[in-house]
C-alpha cells in the first residue's frame, strides 16, 4: 500500500488479536511501530515478532481509559520516532453476555471508560501532533455491535455506536486539516477479546467463575432464542466462518494509507456480509 513506508504508528490493544495484527502489518508495511497495551507481557510479545520480522517497535504500557497515560503514550511516540502519522485506536473490553438489569454500574462504567471513553482520549491526544504535522490518519475500532442491536451486549452495543457516532463527528472537524479519520466495524472475529470480559470481582479467573459465568450465558441464549430478539451475534455469516485479525490489520492499513486519501468519516463493515444481511 502506498504512504505507509518510514512513517510511525501507534497502535493500542497491540498486545494481541486485530491490535496485534494491525502492528505486524504496519510494520510489514515499513512503519516504525509504538505498541501500546495496558499489558506488557503480550505487548512485548508483540514487538519481538515485529522485530523478529525485521521491523521497527517500541512497547509503552497505556491505560486508555486514563488521558494521562494516553498522553504519554502520545509523548514517547514522538519523542522515538519524530512523528505520529498513523493511530489505530483499536483497545477494548467486553462485558459478560447478561441482560441490562443485570449490569452492575461498576461494570458499565469500567467498559464505557475503556471502549468510548479511550476512543476519546486517544484522539484529543493524537490530533494535535497530527494537526502540527499538516497530516495523519486515524483507525478507531468499533464493532458490528454498533451497527446493530446485540441483546445481552447493551453495554458493549452503546460504546460501540458511541464510538461510530465519535468517529463521524471528529472527522467532519478536521477534514478539511489534513486528518482523515475511519473506523472499522469487525464482525466475528478469532480474538481473545473475551479475557478481558467483566466478571464478578475476584473469581473472574477462577474455575467457578468461569463455569458460573458460562451457565448464566447458557441461560441467556435459551431466553434471548424463546424471545426472538433481534440477536446479530446468533445469525449467521454469510461467508460461513470468522475472521482472521489479519483481515482486520488489512483494512486498518488501507485506511491509513494514502491509497484512502478521500476518505473519511466512513465506518466499514469487516463481518463477512453481515450487515448486509
Amino acid at each position: 500500500m502506498q504512504g505507509l513506508t518510514g512513517k510511525t504508528a501507534v497502535v493500542t490493544g497491540a498486545g494481541s488479536g486485530i491490535g496485534r495484527a494491525s502492528a505486524l502489518r504496519f510494520a510489514a508495511e515499513g512503519a516504525n511501530v509504538v505498541v501500546a497495551d495496558i499489558s506488557e507481557e503480550t505487548g512485548r510479545e508483540t514487538v519481538d515478532l515485529v522485530e523478529d520480522d525485521g521491523g521497527d517497535a517500541t512497547f509503552v504500557k497505556v491505560d486508555v481509559s486514563d488521558l494521562d497515560s494516553v498522553e504519554r503514550m502520545v509523548d514517547v511516540t514522538v519523542e522515538t520516532y519524530g512523528s505520529l502519522d498513523f493511530a489505530h485506536n483499536n483497545a477494548g473490553i467486553l462485558t459478560d453476555f447478561v441482560e441490562t438489569t443485570a449490569i452492575r454500574e461498576d461494570q458499565w462504567d469500567r467498559l464505557v471508560d475503556v471502549n468510548l471513553k479511550g476512543i476519546w482520549a486517544c484522539m484529543k491526544a493524537e490530533i494535535p501532533v497530527m494537526l502540527e504535522q499538516g497530516e495523519g490518519a486515524i483507525v478507531n475500532t468499533a464493532s458490528e455491535a454498533g451497527l446493530v442491536g446485540m441483546g445481552g451486549l447493551s453495554s458493549y452495543s452503546a460504546s460501540k455506536h458511541g464510538v461510530v457516532g465519535l468517529t463521524k463527528s471528529v472527522a467532519l472537524e478536521y477534514a478539511d486539516r489534513g486528518v482523515r479519520i475511519n473506523a472499522i466495524a469487525p464482525g466475528p472475529t478469532e480474538t481473545n477479546i473475551q479475557s478481558g470480559m467483566l466478571g464478578d470481582a475476584g473469581e473472574s479467573d477462577s474455575l467457578l467463575g468461569r463455569i458460573r459465568r458460562g451457565i448464566e450465558t447458557i441461560k441467556l441464549v435459551v431466553r434471548t432464542m424463546r424471545a426472538d430478539f433481534d440477536t446479530s451475534a446468533m445469525r449467521d455469516v454469510p461467508m460461513d466462518r470468522i475472521a482472521d485479525p489479519e483481515e482486520m490489520a488489512g483494512a486498518v492499513a488501507f485506511l491509513c494509507s494514502s491509497d484512502a486519501s478521500y476518505i473519511t468519516g466512513h465506518t466499514m463493515p469487516i463481518d463477512g456480509g453481515q450487515a448486509a444481511d
